[in-house]
């Protein structure tokens, strides 16, 4: 009844487990502290989540979805450079909003299949990143490198950012700009496949 009269869902457990990421970061988020946020007792959340890893993999989910939301309206009708810069500031933008959210899109988290198979996000973040690099004119395997090339260079920028790890006096803007020159460069002049590399 207690989680009845506080109106519960999984969705609304999910947002307030992403809130606390957010706020204290992931490792901190506890079935505990979900509930004091929500104003109920432990056992109330069991109704809707089956435990702490069913519900950071919602969050990782939850994350999925709007991150590759923020990417798609940005790179809608854009091509080449202006595509891949607004695909990865929107990126870079959605980790500073969210960091403990987006941290949870980064962790090998055990997820429900049922509920991995019927949500858009990741499916959707998949067909984003390859539709961009074909657009250089990539196919197999030269399309999986560059993916993973390019999830490298994003998340380790931003992880080493939120970390500080930037000490240095020149803005980590500025390397930012640069860095992205760089993947377009690299994008439009990509090494050949060597004789023998697999498709």
């Amino acid at each position: 009844m207690a989680a009845a009269r506080a109106g519960l869902t999984a969705d609304r457990v999910t947002l307030a487990g992403a809130e606390l990421a957010d706020e204290a970061g992931l490792d901190q988020v506890t079935m505990s502290q979900v509930a004091r946020r929500l104003g109920v007792k432990d056992a109330s959340l069991y109704t809707h989540v089956r435990g702490l890893e069913d519900l950071r993999g919602r969050i990782a989910l939850l994350a999925a979805d709007e991150k590759t939301l923020r990417i798609a309206e940005a790179t809608a009708g854009r091509s080449g450079k202006d595509a891949l810069v607004a695909f990865a500031d929107a990126w870079r933008e959605y980790a500073h909003a969210h960091p403990g959210r987006y941290t949870a899109t980064q962790l090998p988290l055990r997820i429900d299949p049922e509920l991995a198979a019927n949500a858009p996000g990741p499916r959707r973040a998949v067909e984003l990143t390859y539709g961009m690099l074909r657009g250089y004119g990539l196919a197999e395997p030269d399309l999986t490198d560059a993916v993973r090339l390019l999830r490298s260079t994003f998340h380790g920028f931003v992880a080493l950012e939120a970390a500080g790890g930037f000490a240095h006096a020149r803005s980590p803007q500025d390397s930012w700009v640069r860095a992205l020159d760089a993947l377009h460069t690299l994008l439009e002049h990509w090494p050949p496949s060597r004789e023998g590399d697999p498709a």
